[in-house]
Parts: structure tokens; C-alpha cells; sequence
């Protein structure tokens, strides 16, 4: 897949966006700013029109029709209620422990920065008609809520991101499977995670997801020292922050082979889930969320 990324502003920088409270104007904020972005990039691929209504048709309850609407444009439409929307999806956000990370003050941390993506996807999501859902894990599931197409339902599920901490191990195969065994109808599931968890099971549980028709994104999200090991101290502890476990040691002597071992095991992991239809994309928490919203817009042309 080629790489198009829209003109980044300040409405896409972490460091710009992260500094808003509130859930949804984070995501109102990031979502208008891709757009204006799309509206400037030399690339027109996608739609950034969002319908929230459609031509009425015969055989539709005339109740169903928008009369002010009609006043205006001298024209029928009716409103798009659940069940015609185009697309189920649901969000499924790593809320363990591993989340809680970032190396540097200045830096937001993986677990802020994927909830700022979820976010802005849901509001997205909903704009354009399409029902989502949420799904937070750790080591179970500590939230489920099913697909559904309601501005309420979103603010409900924005609110969750906000005040959900990260806690508790990673568990991606077994928590990913009781997601699955929740979702009743095939969509797009978005896994958002640093995957930091056995390869083989990352692997198998989003072939389960997509074995069962669901088209899936998988975003990596990692904080930048984590693919470099690039710590400037000259004798560091490094700290497991799941199992509390801690190694002393030099960073300078480790760097070369950790940051090989680490693209290898990020390689491997993106070959394997290209070889099973699956969008995978490490974001760093430095990068600007339009490259997540840019996959996903990929993904929605591929499924139309």
C-alpha cells in the first residue's frame, strides 16, 4: 500500500492535542483537522463527505421523511437509523499496564495516545453513520459495548477512554477470543495495542478475528526509546512495569543488538498478518494521528 499522509497541523501533533481535557473535543478537534488536511493534500482518494441522510426511496414510512429538510431543499430525504448504517466496527484498546510507559515527560504515554486515536475514530466512525463499538483488555475483558450509532452512546464510550487506568498484564490471545465470541456481526474490528506479548499469539488471535469475516487494523503503538533503547544514562535499570522484574545494565553495550532484535520481531509480526489480510502500523507516540486515520480510510475504501 502506497504511503499518503495528509498535511500535518497542529490539530494532528500529540503534543498539541493530548493537552485538551475533554474526550470529544479531542476528537473534534484531531477528525477536523485531518479533514482540512485532505481538503489541502493533492491526493482526492477519499470521501470527506459524512450523509447523514439519503434520498427517499418508495416504500420508505413516509414518518421516516425530514421535513425540514424538505423545506429547504424542496427535496425528500429520510434519516439513517442503526440497522441501515453501512458498517459495524468496534475498537478494541490494550489497557494493561505496559500501556501506562513513556520515556520522557514531554512525551504522552502509549495508553493516552491510543485512546486519542480510538477517540477520534468513534467520532469519526459515528459521523459518517456507521455503529461502533468498544473493548478495553488487559489480562480480561474489562469493557465490552456492542456497536451502536447513537452521539450518546459515543460520548458514553469516550468518557470510558478517559477514565479507564491501565492496569493488570497483558493476556491478547484469550482476552482478543472473548471480544471475539461478543461480536455478532461481521465489520471492521480495529485493534489498537503495543503487542508487547508472545508473537505467536498476537498472531493467532487476530487470524481468529479475521477467519471469522472481520476486516481488522492493527495499530502497534510504541513509545520511540522502545525500538531504540537509546537512553542516555550510562548504567540504567531497566523495570518490567507488568511483572516487576528488573535488570541492571549499559545501555551503549546492548543498543545495536536490542534495536535488531526488536525490527526483527516488528518485521516478523508485520509479514505474518500481511500474509493473513491484516493491516498492521506501528505508530510511535510522536507520530500525528493522521497516519491512523489515513489507514483507516484505506481499510473503509477497501471494504465499499
Amino acid at each position: 500500500m502506497p504511503e499518503i499522509i495528509a498535511p500535518t497541523t497542529d490539530y494532528l501533533r500529540p503534543e498539541i492535542v493530548s493537552k485538551l481535557g475533554n474526550f470529544e473535543l479531542v476528537a473534534k478537534f484531531v477528525v477536523e483537522g485531518f479533514i482540512t488536511g485532505l481538503h489541502k493534500s493533492p491526493y482526492h482518494g477519499f470521501s470527506v463527505e459524512f450523509a447523514e441522510h439519503r434520498p427517499y426511496l418508495p416504500g420508505d414510512p413516509i414518518r421516516n421523511i425530514d421535513w425540514k429538510l424538505f423545506a429547504r431543499t424542496d427535496r425528500y430525504y429520510v434519516k439513517q437509523y442503526e440497522e441501515e448504517t453501512n458498517l459495524k466496527a468496534h475498537i478494541i484498546v490494550d489497557s494493561s499496564r505496559s500501556m501506562n510507559y513513556s520515556s520522557d515527560p514531554k512525551l504522552i504515554t502509549k495508553y493516552r495516545y491510543a485512546t486519542i486515536v480510538a477517540a477520534s475514530l468513534a467520532y469519526l466512525l459515528t459521523r459518517q453513520q456507521d455503529a461502533v463499538g468498544l473493548a478495553l483488555f488487559d489480562e480480561e475483558v474489562r469493557t465490552f459495548m456492542p456497536a451502536r450509532l447513537k452521539a450518546s452512546y459515543m460520548r458514553e464510550m469516550l468518557k470510558v477512554l478517559q477514565l479507564t487506568e491501565p492496569s493488570n498484564k497483558t493476556k491478547t490471545q484469550s482476552s482478543l477470543r472473548l471480544v471475539l465470541e461478543r461480536i455478532k456481526r461481521r465489520g471492521l474490528v480495529i485493534v489498537i495495542s503495543d503487542f508487547l506479548d508472545d508473537p505467536d499469539e498476537i498472531i493467532t488471535s487476530l487470524k481468529l478475528m479475521r477467519n471469522a469475516g472481520h476486516e481488522v487494523i492493527a495499530f502497534q503503538i510504541l513509545d520511540p526509546i522502545e525500538r531504540t533503547l537509546a537512553l542516555s544514562a550510562s548504567d540504567a535499570t531497566i523495570f518490567d512495569v507488568e511483572t516487576g522484574e528488573s535488570i541492571k545494565t549499559q545501555p551503549y553495550q546492548m543498543q545495536e543488538s536490542y534495536k535488531q532484535a526488536f525490527e526483527e520481531f516488528l518485521n516478523n509480526l508485520n509479514h505474518s498478518l500481511a500474509a493473513e489480510r491484516i493491516d498492521h502500523l506501528v505508530l510511535e507516540t510522536t507520530t500525528p494521528f493522521d497516519r491512523a486515520l489515513t489507514e483507516y480510510f484505506y481499510k473503509r475504501q477497501m471494504m465499499g
